[in-house]
């Protein structure tokens, strides 16, 4: 009998969130249609790729992004280490200070990096800085944030038994915490990077440049061949820094 009522709450929920879906329209399904069929079109036109004559114009936009993906993945993490630390409860004395930084971090992560690029091309126009300047200002919370619950979370007793030797108190967190924390700071670097590899290609399309803004280009004048060789580009490069930094985060996780 409960499982019969369990089962049937669930049932008025999921009809309950149907309604609610259906009635914000997105279940107009005359519209699906003609979206499924339009995008069987355009898949059509992007048959075969074309514009190889731009090649290196599109090979420079990926070095760009790539640039830029690792430019704003590295100084966010230079940044966000050491706030980190200051996030971290078992770190920061200071109560006051430790809520001051937390707060902080969760304006910078309540903010989109889309937003972040926004913002920063009104400060300093199109382009790569500004895309880099996004991903700096957004990892920067997410990683820090990261790294005070990781640091949080450590065993205490090597930092205790620096100190009892006679260590000051950057010497306990030096030689305490950080060889502790550091596969997985390591390992989220890499991450982000990687992750960031792909935001650089979104950013270009609200002009942060890079391959995302070639793409949108070629979107915006319906140059569907061009664009599908974009988008090969695009796929290709991801999914070879994917293998790179699988591996080189490997070997940097075992050796730590």
């Amino acid at each position: 009998m409960i499982a019969v009522l369990r089962w049937g709450a669930w049932l008025c929920i999921a009809a309950l969130l149907v309604l609610m879906y259906a009635h914000l329209g997105f279940f107009d399904f005359q519209t699906i249609a003609v979206g499924i069929g339009r995008l069987g079109s355009i898949l059509g036109f992007m048959l075969p790729p074309g514009g190889f004559s731009d090649l290196d114009e599109l090979l420079y936009a990926v070095l760009q992004t790539l640039a830029m993906a690792f430019a704003g993945s590295m100084l966010a993490n230079v940044i966000a280490i050491p706030l980190g630390f200051l996030a971290a409860r078992n770190v920061v004395a200071s109560a006051i200070l430790h809520f001051l930084v937390r707060r902080v971090l969760d304006v910078i992560r309540g903010v989109d990096v889309l937003i972040w690029a926004l913002v920063f091309i009104s400060v300093v126009g199109l382009g790569p800085f500004a895309g880099i300047l996004a991903i700096v200002v957004s990892d920067t919370g997410a990683l820090a944030k990261l790294y005070a619950e990781a640091i949080e979370a450590v065993d205490r007793r090597p930092r205790d038994a620096v100190l009892a030797a006679g260590g000051n108190r950057l010497q306990g967190i030096r030689f305490g915490l950080v060889p502790q924390v550091l596969p997985l700071i390591l390992s989220n670097a890499i991450y982000f990077f990687e992750s960031n590899t792909r935001n650089a290609t979104v950013l270009g399309v609200v002009g942060a440049g890079g391959i995302g803004l070639a793409l949108f280009d070629r979107i915006r004048v319906n140059d569907w061949h061009s664009a599908s060789l974009v988008i090969l580009l695009i796929l290709i490069t991801v999914y070879g820094i994917d293998t790179l930094t699988e591996g080189v985060r490997r070997r940097l996780v075992t050796q730590s």
